[in-house]
């Protein structure tokens, strides 16, 4: 999700037929969902064919939003050789490992841990990023929300009950979204190509990768279920498709800032969903450590009040999923600028 230099205008009043509160709703709910989508996938479908449909839906939506702006595809050599590197962290891996965690948890629970992508961008940004100073709210963000991890993992009872697997692999997927967007903002901050394009290469890409991947450790299914087949095509139209074309407007009409909570109420909603409709079973130390997570979480994306009449960073920055996640590398124009000029975000 990178903007040109020849920034993307804000879309006019016109072309908004929804409030954006109603927008961030729809967001909210198609990410929180994509949990639950990808465990009725995973049902009749390889983990790894679960990734390729969805990346291939996904593709398939932003590829036409492209066409209809008349956007090409990014040029040069490196440009290409970054998004391939940004496609495999930030879609590739880990929509694939939280495909493959859902064969063991519940999706409440991998929605949960897609909770602390923030957590493990803070932690790293203050390793890899000079920029980012270490700060009693941070550090205090970061330590309530190891606690939050530990309640919802029931440390105390030994992890009993609970795959472990599976929930390593659903933390690892978390974890690879702010590595991605650490690459990406040391890679492609000052890129000159507009955000669609970038996030159209990507997702091919991605899709590329898992193309190539899948018939090596598959077979092609025997069948191919409705509801099942649907809950993937839902997946990557609307979890990663439609859901970054909304987010995309929203970053333009509401900032950063704002836009990024959604982030917060996707676990709510996938927790939610996965007990009401699948019927997934639900302990007092899940909701109660989810909400210190996300308290932690937003504790380490607050700033000083003397900060706050400063630009906003760049979605991806001080992020935290989404999406799933943030779905392709995203640049504000003013991170752009600031790159240009030689200005720390």
């Amino acid at each position: 999700m990178s903007s040109s230099a020849a920034s993307p205008s804000v879309p006019s009043p016109a072309r908004r037929v929804l409030d954006w509160r109603l927008r961030f709703g729809i967001l909210s709910l198609v990410w929180g969902f994509s949990f639950l989508f990808m465990k009725v996938g995973t049902e009749s479908f390889a983990p790894f064919q679960v990734t390729l449909g969805r990346l291939a839906f996904g593709t398939a939506v932003v590829a036409a939003a492209m066409a209809v702006k008349r956007e090409r595809l990014p040029r040069g050599a490196w440009t290409w050789v970054h998004l391939t590197v940004a496609g495999f962290l930030l879609n590739a891996l880990p929509f694939s490992l939280f495909a493959f965690s859902e064969l063991t948890i519940p999706s409440s629970l991998a929605g949960i841990c897609n909770a602390t992508s923030p957590l493990w961008g803070m932690a790293l940004s203050l390793v890899a990023l000079s920029e980012d100073r270490p700060t009693r709210r941070r550090v205090a963000g970061l330590g309530i929300g190891f606690l939050g991890v530990l309640t919802v993992l029931g440390v105390w009872q030994g992890f009993h009950g609970l795959d472990v697997t599976g929930t390593a692999l659903a933390l690892l997927a978390s974890f690879s979204y702010p590595v991605g967007w650490i690459y990406v903002r040391r890679t492609l901050a000052g890129s000159s190509h507009s955000h669609l394009s970038l996030t159209g290469a990507q997702l091919c890409l991605a899709t590329l990768q898992l193309a190539v991947v899948t018939p090596l450790f598959t077979s092609v299914p025997t069948s191919f279920p409705v509801l099942p087949l649907l809950a993937v095509a839902a997946l990557g139209v609307l979890g990663t498709g439609l859901a970054f074309l909304i987010q995309y407007d929203l970053v333009a009409e509401v900032g950063p800032t704002t836009a990024q909570m959604v982030t917060y109420f996707t676990p709510v909603i996938a927790t939610a969903a996965g007990v009401a409709l699948l019927g997934e079973s639900l302990s007092w130390s899940t909701p109660v450590g989810a909400a210190v997570v996300l308290a932690g979480a937003a504790l380490t994306q607050s700033r000083p009040r003397a900060d706050r009449g400063r630009s906003e960073p760049a979605p991806g920055t001080d992020r935290g999923p989404s999406e799933p996640a943030p779905v392709a590398p995203s640049v504000t124009p003013e991170t752009a600028r600031r790159a240009r000029q030689g200005s720390r975000v």
